[in-house]
């Protein structure tokens, strides 16, 4: 199975897949966390949608509260913050794990994609980014700390588009 047909969630409790949410897009999925101090890349990963949206390009944000209970609002408290806090416009799917026991069946394949030093396995925190390629490839895995606006992230972005 494609990561593009794993069933996924919205965070309004719409079920779906990335095929149908976002289409044949280059997608960047990432964990995000509302109370978390990478919490600012929002800015960024708002700027990439508005940059390469037009171009067949979509963000896509995961909830997640695994890390220190930095997501530990409704869903409604969620959609709200991120809207009226940093204008996001793409889509956010429900909450999820994306580690250990309860690990989501998607991260369950994009933990297996090395990051640019070569190291796979778990999500090391909130805003760990994976870049998948129109055929539902993992593409690149950047680390929490490489924000939206990091070269080798834009580069990897443009290259698919």
């Amino acid at each position: 199975m494609s990561l593009r047909d794993v069933p996924l969630q919205t965070l309004s409790g719409e079920s779906t897949t990335l095929s149908e949410l976002v289409g044949d897009k280059v997608v960047l999925l990432v964990n995000v966390a509302s109370k978390c101090g990478l919490t600012p890349q929002y800015s960024g990963l708002v700027e990439l949608q508005k940059s390469y949206g037009p171009r067949g390009f979509s963000v896509v944000g995961v909830p997640c509260n695994q890390f220190m209970g930095q997501e530990p609002g409704s869903a409604e408290e969620i959609q709200q913050f991120c809207s009226t806090t940093y204008g996001v416009d793409f889509p956010l799917l429900d909450k999820a794990d994306v580690n250990g026991e309860n690990q989501h069946p998607l991260y369950r394949t994009l933990v297996e994609t090395p990051d640019a030093d070569g190291a796979a396995g778990d999500v090391q925190w909130n805003f760990e980014k994976f870049l998948i390629d129109r055929d539902g490839k993992v593409a690149g895995r950047f680390r929490p700390t490489v924000g939206p606006d990091a070269s080798a992230l834009v580069a990897s972005i443009e290259s698919l588009l």
